[in-house]
């Protein structure tokens, strides 16, 4: 497919001057384009939606027309054009086009001056992380959530998985069972802790918000020159939820001493000096919008994201490796512990967590 048809599929008009493939995903394929018309430069990004992970595309694309238009009417006048991702508009309307081979595109506005973090070793960065997935929560919080498509059915539902993780066990496919007993039996221990979160929903006791369900700090944009947050980006998995979860996988992602594949567990553990960090910024968005039962729950939501993904990496362990991508053999069970030495610490320090939440509650 030539990327010419796609530029005039979304009427980019103008010189193309550069086309450079971008590799900071893992799922579809992106490419930064500059155009020249009249004297003016304009920068854009183009991507291919990849069909076998995301199956209703069309379904994203509406999610995310509604969701920025509410962020773009809610934010204030000097932020309008940096603060929210402008999807571009083809011939026929849609914010998408599908070409002759079947092939899903999509484009955006390329935010000038803009820069993304893949760690937090500065506090007040990780502060702003969460001011700027608070800020999310605060602007869409009076979005009904309902509206929304579910992109990935099932995606935190943890009791379905931990179903289907122990029928695994019982199967034992790839005869890895024996290896894992510990693993798994720690898992089982845990498994009313990391099915709360579902049981308060389906009580009612939690209420749905729209989330984002993929809140790592590189999908935050920063100025490159001030450091200011400016939008929130990857919007392919925003769907009804829990403010718990956005919380929690942000932490379990950004406030672990380790990486999340850390062969040596005695690094791996809580930072709390990031975990307060990012709750300050985070508690201090949506403390007047959450309700009393989400903002007791958010501790709960750091413990359930990193129970929920010991859980499948260790399902994938045991089902012979089909869905993550390894790096090498043994990586899914090294995930896994380290996953479960993260969420021992924060079971240990819930208390302790408990009190920075309501310092800033």
């Amino acid at each position: 497919m030539e990327l010419s048809e796609i530029y005039r599929a979304f009427m980019l008009d103008g010189e193309c001057t550069a086309c450079t493939v971008l590799k900071n995903g893992n799922i579809n394929k992106t490419y930064k384009v500059d155009f020249i018309k009249d004297g003016e430069e304009h920068s854009y990004i183009i991507q291919k939606i990849n069909t076998y992970v995301f199956k209703t595309p069309e379904h994203i694309m509406a999610n995310i027309d509604g969701v920025t238009e509410h962020l773009y009417n809610k934010l204030p006048k000097e932020r309008k054009e940096r603060g929210v991702l402008h999807y571009l508009k083809a011939q026929d309307g849609k914010n998408y086009y599908v070409d002759k081979e079947g092939g899903f595109w999509r484009g955006y506005g390329f935010v000038p001056n803009s820069v993304t973090f893949d760690s937090f070793a500065d506090p007040k960065l990780f502060e702003s992380a969460g001011s700027a997935f608070g800020e999310f929560q605060l602007l869409l919080s009076d979005y009904n959530a309902s509206t929304l498509y579910e992109i990935i059915p099932g995606f935190h539902d943890t009791k379905k998985r931990y179903k289907a993780f122990f029928e695994k066990v019982e199967e034992d496919p790839a005869g890895r069972v024996k290896e894992c007993r510990e693993e798994i039996e720690f898992l089982r221990e845990v498994r009313a802790s990391g099915e709360l979160l579902v049981n308060l929903l389906e009580s009612g006791e939690l209420p749905v918000r729209v989330t984002h369900n993929d809140t790592k700090g590189n999908n935050i944009l920063f100025d490159k020159d001030t450091e200011e947050t400016l939008a929130i980006i990857d919007l392919d998995t925003v769907m009804p939820g829990l403010v718990a979860y956005d919380f929690g996988d942000a932490i379990r992602f950004g406030a672990n001493f380790s990486d999340e594949d850390e062969p040596d567990i005695s690094k791996t553990g809580l930072d709390l000096i990031r975990f307060e960090a990012f709750t300050k910024g985070f508690v201090g968005q949506i403390k007047n919008t959450a309700t009393k039962k989400e903002l007791e729950t958010l501790s709960d939501g750091a413990i359930v994201m990193t129970i929920e993904l010991a859980v499948r990496f260790l399902h994938d362990y045991l089902d012979g490796d089909k869905y993550f991508k390894l790096n090498y053999p043994e990586h899914n069970i090294v995930r896994t512990r380290c996953q479960i030495a993260l969420a021992k610490d924060m079971i240990k320090k819930k208390s302790l967590m408990d009190e920075i939440i309501k310092k800033y509650v």
